[in-house]
């Protein structure tokens, strides 16, 4: 019986999402034989022949057109830019923040699985409310917030919507952000540069074996976020440390490594993780293994690493220091900034620039593609 009224429950939701959906962006879509269509918003390149759907579920084929999420949300509020986390954009400054549908992986640790795993997991019950873009552009202005970020479930894949709002919302100044998987083509991130600014990529462990348990590949990740910074984006990386799954030493000196070779000034944040989802019996992040991971960051020469989701626990860790002096520029307890040091993109004690988006009608004070070795 339940089985039944979940599969009626998803075949409903399908359909309710068929109505939401638009064509997609032209850049998004290739047109092959016999009506099938090659999508390119995420890494999966999925060629979707007729009457079917992508690996995500929610891009899907009618009669030779690639269709996609278009006109609703399924999360909409107001956050602290620090949730995201964006540590170099804005600090103490307040984001709207929206989501969809749907995801390209299938994390068993997934934070927000009630709405990235719709179509995939019955058990999944966030529904679309009917949204316009105006209306989202409008709330953002009203409310006074500096940014617009696209979170929640993985924004690749609902790209055309969020380019259609973030292009509103540049006539207001507004920055706008993804906090997403990493999980992308060129083409999609060449789509969205002209009207994104903030890029939040989830590199979730640095093994190729791993990842493609969770329906991904490492290089294809590793390359996004080294176009990404030659693009121009203001990048942050985001590391949710789970015992026994990717705190390996070893693992965690490659992948801060690698970081450090994109740019040493890329922020790096490692975050405690919560039992959650399939890994609800897993345990929790400690105070200690997140001081561990930072000062791997540290030693790997990157000059910018923060410990999250343990407010209060990891002492300065979340912090921001000058790379050229030591002082505390910007100082956090959780989503709270308490001081805010720095003078025009710069140390004031001894004007070492700290890369990122300082406020939000201005330029990056330093790009990290500036900034790289």
């Amino acid at each position: 019986m339940a089985d039944r009224q979940n599969n009626k429950r998803c075949s409903q939701l399908a359909e309710l999402l068929v109505r939401s959906s638009a064509p997609a962006a032209e850049a998004l879509a290739v047109q092959a034989p016999d009506r099938a269509v090659r999508c390119l918003a995420c890494g999966n390149r999925c060629l979707i022949l007729p009457d079917r759907r992508g690996i995500c579920q929610v891009r899907f084929n009618e009669r030779g057109v690639l269709r996609v999420p278009w006109g609703y949300v399924s999360g909409l509020q107001i956050d602290p830019i620090e949730k995201k986390p964006f540590y170099h954009a804005v600090p103490g400054s307040n984001t709207l923040s929206f989501g969809m549908l749907g995801c390209n992986l299938h994390c068993s640790f997934c934070q927000n699985w009630y709405s990235s795993q719709t179509l995939r997991d019955a058990a999944s019950s966030a529904l679309p409310t009917p949204c316009d873009a105006d209306t989202l552009v409008t709330d953002a202005v009203r409310h006074g917030v500096d940014a617009l970020v696209s979170t929640y479930n993985e924004p690749l894949i609902t790209a055309d919507w969020a380019h259609t709002i973030f292009s509103l919302a540049k006539k207001h100044g507004l920055l706008c952000g993804f906090v997403s998987n990493g999980f992308a083509t060129a083409e999609v991130l060449e789509y969205l540069r002209p009207v994104t600014d903030l890029f939040k990529v989830d590199l979730k462990c640095f093994n190729d074996a791993t990842y493609r348990t969770l329906g991904c590949r490492l290089a294809t990740v590793l390359e996004s976020i080294r176009q990404l910074v030659d693009l121009g984006y203001w990048v942050e990386v985001v590391t949710l440390l789970i015992p026994g799954f990717n705190d390996d030493e070893a693992e965690l000196r490659e992948l801060a490594h690698f970081l450090a070779t994109v740019s040493p000034h890329l922020p790096w944040h490692v975050t405690a993780f919560h039992p959650q989802y399939r890994m609800a019996n897993q345990r929790s992040t400690s105070p200690e293994d997140l001081r561990r991971a930072w000062h791997i960051g540290r030693d790997a020469g990157l000059h910018h690493v923060y410990a999250g989701n343990l407010p209060g626990k990891v002492g300065t860790l979340e912090d921001t220091i000058c790379a050229g002096c030591g002082t505390v520029l910007v100082e956090r307890i959780g989503f709270q900034v308490r001081t805010n040091l720095i003078q025009n993109g710069t140390c004031p004690a001894c004007q070492t620039v700290i890369g990122g988006y300082w406020t939000r009608r201005d330029p990056p004070a330093g790009s990290l593609k500036m900034l790289r070795p």
